[in-house]
């Protein structure tokens, strides 16, 4: 076959194929639009999934009638003029092919009346052949109605999913704009039974109320919202609790300067700033918004926009995760906000609380909270701080204590209850040892860690797969204390264990700590990979539950805890500890009533 030109409506229609995928594309095209344009309300109405019929009206400045035929022509825009544009983009479209492209694939309408026209006037196109432009009664703004598309391409159509489907892609799609922009009014209807009503939202309670509109009220209620700067950058939006992280990524929004974008650079850095306080494969849910100078920023990687490239990647992942990270943090000695008790039905004073629910609440309570004696155990010298069982030494803890009081008892093996000047004190003793144990282990780790040879080495069967995936952790496992041989295929030698460790047999824990990272997916970054690992083996060293502690062990893991980082929350976003006052306990059993 000769080389010879392509027809301009096949190269439109070929054009059209990275534009339009499917009714969702098409209407972030002209939505996008729509924003540049300036409008504060966009209307969009669809039918049959968006295949018959895609409506979007807006009250933008619109389109000047001589400028209509341009509009629908291929590298016709408004937004940039010369090479240097491309550098600092501040508009959401700037190419130019999505109106032709659109037009060579549908029945395309185009209705506007420009800002201080007479008139209004519209154009059509079909197939890519273009109408003459007429009068018509639109009011300021844009109306584009785009039916039946694909209808000049039936293998294009065929790959269309199902309406539900495609009524899917656009709701979300729509979702996304909403929560991009609290200054403009989004509507979306199919066949005339509305799917999202987002009126302006111009106070802090309209944007909350937007994002549980969309996000859910569980998001909200509970979200941590932050802001952080560095020079011209600066990171905002909410943050979902560790604890209520989910399955899916379905709840991660992630905006640069006003853009809906999935880049893999800015969702890694601040996945990263969970690694702390998040469960293995489980996905936090987010909404947050960089904003940055354009110029440092490239919009133009992507066929539909959605991804960026970054001048400075570094800069800006650790920005982001150190901004993440900082706000998900929790203080020495502070309760994770997470840690509430309002599920026993206690209020604080000068809010009204029923005589019978708070009744209730007290029997469910007292018939939980039984007390066991505080049982003599073997110490726990290597994991807490020093901790004799003498009463001298015990004189001395109960002296020294600080926010977190003093232990008075263990519950079943699992919570430790301690008394402060405040009132009652109730800490999950692994949880809270998981943590302390792991910010101890991040502070050695690369450093020179205590180790303890072992007297003989401690043999670990692995799977043959298992022996390969140690080789690639071996440098971690090395910097955090452990000196582990290879003796064979499925078969390895714990040779050295760091000293905090000493009391705990390494072969479980090396072969359980090796199966935990087997899958994870964010080992390919050396840090959060090492920092995966610590968090593993702490979780696995720590003491477990039906552990029976000696009050002295209960007092050194609280005194630990007021000196951690985080240590109100565990490695895995659960509250290490919570708080009763005296004030509640009274409430709780009617005192004074």
């Amino acid at each position: 076959m000769p080389i010879r030109q392509l027809p301009s409506a096949l190269v439109d229609q070929i054009a059209a194929g990275e534009v339009v995928e499917r009714p969702a594309s098409l209407i972030k095209e002209l939505v996008e639009n729509a924003l540049d344009a300036g409008a504060a309300a966009i209307d969009v109405d669809i039918e049959a999934g968006g295949v018959r019929l895609v409506r979007v009206l807006d009250d933008g400045h619109g389109i000047d009638a001589a400028e209509l035929p341009l509009a629908v022509q291929r590298h016709a825009t408004s937004k940039i003029s010369v090479l240097e544009d491309l550098a600092a983009i501040r508009s959401l479209g700037f190419r130019g092919e999505a109106l032709p492209s659109i037009g060579s694939v549908s029945r395309l309408r185009i209705a506007s009346r420009a800002q201080g026209a007479a008139r209004g006037a519209e154009i059509r196109v079909e197939g890519g052949e273009l109408s003459a432009v007429s009068p018509s009664p639109q009011p300021r703004g844009t109306l584009v109605e785009v039916r039946d598309l694909f209808y000049n391409v039936p293998a294009r159509r065929k790959f269309l999913r199902t309406e539900s489907t495609e009524l899917g892609h656009i709701a979300r799609l729509v979702e996304r704009f909403a929560l991009a922009r609290f200054d403009v009014a989004f509507r979306l209807r199919h066949e005339g039974r509305a799917l999202l009503d987002a009126p302006l939202a111009r106070t802090p309670e309209a944007h909350r109320a937007r994002i549980a509109n969309i996000m859910g009220e569980d998001f909200i209620a509970e979200a941590l919202p932050f802001e952080r700067r560095s020079g011209s950058v600066t990171l905002w939006g909410w943050l979902g609790q560790p604890h209520a992280a989910r399955n899916a990524s379905d709840q991660q929004f992630a905006y640069v300067n006003g853009r809906a974008v999935r880049d893999r650079v800015l969702a890694g850095a601040v996945r990263q700033g969970y690694r702390d306080v998040l469960y293995h494969g489980r996905q936090p849910a987010y909404l947050v918004y960089l904003d940055l100078d354009p110029e440092w920023v490239d919009v133009n990687a992507h066929p539909q926009k959605l991804e960026v490239r970054f001048r400075d990647v570094r800069q800006i992942h650790d920005f982001v995760f150190r901004a993440v990270h900082d706000a998900l943090g929790v203080g020495a000695g502070e309760a994770a906000p997470t840690a509430r008790v309002a599920g026993l039905g206690i209020e604080t004073a000068g809010a009204a609380a029923a005589g019978a629910e708070s009744a209730d609440a007290a029997r469910v309570v007292a018939a939980r909270v039984v007390a066991e004696p505080a049982m003599v155990a073997p110490e726990l010298t290597n994991c807490f701080g020093a901790s004799s069982q003498s009463n001298t030494a015990q004189s001395n803890s109960a002296q020294s204590a600080g926010s977190l009081g003093t232990a008075v008892a263990q519950l079943h093996g699992i919570y430790i209850l301690a008394q402060n000047t405040t009132g009652l004190v109730l800490v999950d003793a692994h949880a809270a040892h998981e943590r302390v144990l792991y910010e101890r282990m991040k502070r050695d780790f690369g450093g020179q860690p205590a180790m303890q040879r072992l007297l003989e080495p401690r043999i670990v069967e692995v799977a043959v797969h298992e022996t390969e995936r140690f080789e690639t952790l071996a440098p971690e496992f090395a910097k955090a204390g452990f000196e582990i041989d290879v003796l064979g295929p499925g078969r390895l030698a714990v040779r050295v264990a760091p000293a905090l460790l000493a009391t705990i047999d390494p072969a479980p824990l090396v072969r359980e700590v090796i199966r935990d990272l087997r899958d994870d997916r964010g080992s390919h970054h050396l840090e959060a990979a090492a920092h995966v690992l610590l968090g593993n083996i702490a979780c696995r060293s720590a003491i477990h539950a039906g552990r029976r502690l000696s009050l002295p062990e209960m007092n050194a893991l609280l005194r630990d805890m007021e000196n951690t980082e985080r240590a109100g929350q565990c490695n895995h976003g659960r509250p290490t500890w919570t708080q009763l006052s005296l004030e509640q306990l009274d409430l709780l059993f009617l005192r004074g009533r």
